[in-house]
């Protein structure tokens, strides 16, 4: 048996305190990754079907892949979870995964986050620090076009980490970043909320296609389903 609560890390950050904890659910007989902002939860290795599907269903809404591979960005590293998933899939060729925490990614190279394997162990996959929205807003990008651009990083277009990322949800905003994807590449975006119409459409404002896809899953600690949302366009 585990102990039943364990702060893992505890660092300040520019946008706050952040820490990882692992404690035993009891009732579910088993333990729990969590990260927190303060006292705010940002995420929990309990619930990863809709960081899972935010890959899932964003490679698959790419054509074929070409000989050497997708090129794939993440942005937010997290406990990993999209990161993962994109990898489990053969068809992506390089992944770049884009945090601006330090101390996150200090967990994956220590090994403090259940990830298995890690992200460290595929060849394909490099882990950033860094500025996600300006990067997305400059010029340079993230080097060469990319076929995605996959991102989990706030809780919602308009329930937001850190308000340096608010420009990037306008019509501008994704704009720049539609300049980083190759034609028929793909945005994804994970939102801890329904689907938004207004976003929607302002996502078809820039984007040839445009689409939310729900994701549901059931939530044992309070015993019913609960329904996140992945927000995909198309350039």
């Amino acid at each position: 048996m585990s102990r039943l609560f364990e702060e893992l890390d505890y660092q300040v950050t520019d946008i706050g305190a952040i820490s990882l904890r692992r404690r035993r659910i009891l009732s579910l007989d088993t333990d729990v990754w969590e990260v927190m902002l303060g006292d705010e939860h940002l995420m929990s290795s309990l619930f990863t079907a809709s960081e899972v599907a935010l890959a899932e269903r964003g490679l698959a809404a790419l054509g074929e892949a070409t000989e050497r591979g997708w090129d794939v960005v993440v942005g937010g590293l997290g406990l990993g979870y999209t990161a993962a998933a994109v990898l489990a899939d053969k068809r992506v060729g390089t992944l770049e995964v884009v945090e601006l925490l330090g101390p996150v990614i200090e967990w994956h190279e220590k090994g403090l986050i259940p990830l298995d394997p890690p992200l460290a162990a595929d060849s394909r996959c490099t882990v950033r620090e860094g500025d996600f929205f300006a990067m997305a807003a400059s010029e340079e990008g993230f080097g060469a076009p990319k076929d995605a651009i996959l991102i989990d990083i706030d809780h919602t277009p308009d329930w937001l980490l850190d308000q340096r990322s608010g420009s990037f949800y306008s019509e501008e905003g994704l704009e720049k970043l539609a300049r980083h994807l190759k034609p028929g590449g793909v945005m994804g975006l994970w939102s801890d909320a329904g689907a938004d119409a207004a976003f929607i459409a302002r996502l078809a404002s820039v984007f040839s296609e445009a689409w939310s896809e729900p994701v549901t899953f059931h939530n044992p600690l309070q015993d019913k389903p609960f329904t996140q949302t992945v927000y995909l366009a198309r350039k």
